[in-house]
């Protein structure tokens, strides 16, 4: 990689901050609009509509803490292995925040498999919704052992694109680091912890994300 100054501890978790706040905020930002229509409007109609935006919009925040939490945190700090059916549910629950303009088809075996790993996985999904801007199908691959994985996640869709920031770390020109491009910068750090290598391919008009053991 081009030379650059590695962040320090510190602010590596000031920055994945920044991160998760910057995806709660404007979900937490409508429930608060919402409860204000329920207390200042009488209007039936709209109280009801702000209900059905309350109840949305708190699945979505939900969803991404619970991605955060499993993503980035320590969450099940009390052993080394994480249940693959809590990642794909959790992944299900972050690409559905779309709304329907995603849709993940998961592809593996049921099972336990190293923290770093499944956390390098639920990375790469999250990487992988930024490769379909116009949405489209995220196709997850568990191949290998438990012990020694590889991941192959397909990206399909209309206008489908590498990821920006994690395509620069993977190619070895790192952009700057902030709350943008803090989640690459994580991905490609966890892939380094969890032993594995990345690689971003086009395969016609799809665009893969490829995760094999080292060596």
């Amino acid at each position: 990689m081009n030379t650059r100054v590695v962040p320090s501890d510190l602010e590596l978790a000031a920055l994945i901050s920044s991160k998760i706040c910057h995806d709660v905020i404007n979900p937490v930002g409508a429930i608060y609009n919402g409860l204000e229509i329920l207390d200042e409007d009488e209007d039936a109609q709209a109280k009801s509509y702000a209900l059905t935006v309350i109840r949305n919009v708190t699945e979505q925040a939900s969803a991404r803490l619970q991605f955060a939490r499993f993503a980035f945190g320590a969450a099940g700090s009390a052993g080394s292995m994480i249940d693959l059916g809590t990642a794909e549910q959790i992944s299900r629950g972050f690409v559905g925040i779309t709304q329907g303009k995603h849709k993940l088809v998961w592809r593996g075996a049921p099972g336990h498999m190293g923290k770093d790993k499944v956390k390098l996985l639920l990375n790469l999904v999250a990487s992988s919704v930024t490769a379909l801007p116009k949405g489209g199908e995220i196709d997850v691959a568990l191949g290998g052992s438990f012990e020694t994985p590889s991941f192959l996640l397909r990206c399909r869709g209309n206008g489908a694109r590498p990821p920006q920031y994690l395509t620069d770390f993977v190619a070895g020109n790192p952009p700057p680091l902030d709350a943008m491009s803090i989640q690459a910068y994580y991905t490609y750090r966890i892939a380094q912890t969890a032993h594995m290598r990345l690689e971003i391919l086009k395969d016609g008009a799809d665009i893969l994300l490829v995760a094999k053991p080292q060596g």
